[in-house]
């Protein structure tokens, strides 16, 4: 690629472990200067916080650049090209740059931002990773019954069944390289079978890897040569037809915590608020008290996991704080006075 440096981009939906999976490949490859580029839907940087505490010297400013509360498909020009143009900058360069788009995002845009001419004599796009969370799809969440509404069209061709999330889902698989099923450890094998179906159906060309806590063989991760850029009229999704798009069908807030006593009774009280106001992602750092570390708190719909993930700093607030996402519409306030106990 006559000295351009290769970059993976990494897309998938809310929760499906992107950032699990890139944190698994900082850890394994320590023969190549990586750079991240973190992109999160929401006004709290919660994976650039969770990458940098892997220990690791790339897990540290200015190797990892955090672009918060917006789509890097929607603003190359005034986020994501500055990004690339600082870490090209630096007096040790990347070799590699893995780029983690927001669940939201759209991959096949970003592709095409790297014709840019700022950035196609530089860079090229190595491979585009889409992670899934398999349980979310067996449980329907992220891909709709296709032949049901199949059915239901050709019976009245007025009808619109067009789910925004599926219609996400869809296109990042299809514009995928490689397709990592992750979270295979909470599947069934019927489960299973039935994802690696729906996987198979839209994913076209891409292979698929199965995957546990989003770990991957960095040499496949990051070695995809591959060549989306001139093979991407091949790479049909839903938003061919548009311009540009926009995310106006979810939305965002941060609601801060007081303290928590116990650490499962507060997993099981936002698994109860999930339930309840449909939440689709729940993510943050909560301060237990007693306790010297923080915990980190991640849920997708109903199901969460949490952990100390280090030590407060001595000289950072030891605040909660909780990035709540779902479809337009959430009752913000209702969510936040239950979250709070009131």
């Amino acid at each position: 690629m006559s000295g351009r440096i290769p970059a993976t981009i990494v897309t998938g939906f809310l929760g499906a472990g992107k950032t699990t999976l890139i944190r698994h490949l900082v850890e394994a490859t320590q023969d190549r200067r990586l750079a991240l580029v973190i992109n999160e839907f929401g006004d709290v940087g919660v994976d650039g916080d969770i990458l940098r505490a892997c220990g690791d010297e790339d897990c540290a400013a200015p190797h990892i650049v955090e672009l918060a509360n917006g789509c890097l498909c929607c603003t190359v020009a005034d986020d994501f090209v500055p990004a690339i143009e600082a870490l090209l900058a630096l007096d040790a360069p990347p070799e590699h740059i893995v780029i983690e788009t927001s669940g939201l995002a759209l991959p096949k845009p970003l592709v095409k931002a790297f014709d840019w001419p700022q950035i196609r004599s530089r860079l090229f796009v190595d491979g585009v990773l889409a992670v899934v969370d398999g349980p979310a799809v067996a449980e329907g969440r992220f891909a709709d019954d296709l032949e049901a509404l199949a059915r239901e069209r050709a019976e009245d061709a007025s009808l619109d069944h067009d789910n925004p999330l599926e219609e996400v889902f869809e296109d990042q698989i299809a514009c995928a390289d490689i397709v990592v099923l992750n979270k295979t450890d909470l599947l069934a094998p019927e489960e299973e079978a039935r994802v690696m179906e729906i996987l198979r159906s839209g994913a076209g060309r891409s292979s698929i890897l199965r995957a546990r806590q989003g770990v991957v063989d960095p040499r496949v991760a990051l070695g995809v040569g591959a060549t989306i850029q001139s093979d991407l009229a091949n790479r049909r999704t839903r938003h061919d037809a548009e311009d540009d798009h926009d995310h106006d069908d979810f939305e965002s807030f941060v609601v801060d915590l007081a303290p928590a006593v116990d650490p499962e009774s507060l997993v099981a009280h936002l698994s109860q608020v999930a339930a309840a106001h449909e939440v689709l992602r729940m993510k943050g750092f909560v301060e237990v008290a007693g306790k010297p570390m923080r915990l980190l708190v991640q849920g997708v719909g109903v199901r969460f996991q949490h952990h100390f993930d280090r030590p407060w700093k001595a000289d950072e607030a030891r605040a909660s704080r909780l990035v709540v996402i779902g479809r337009k519409g959430l009752d913000r306030e209702a969510i936040a006075q239950r979250l709070l106990g009131r």
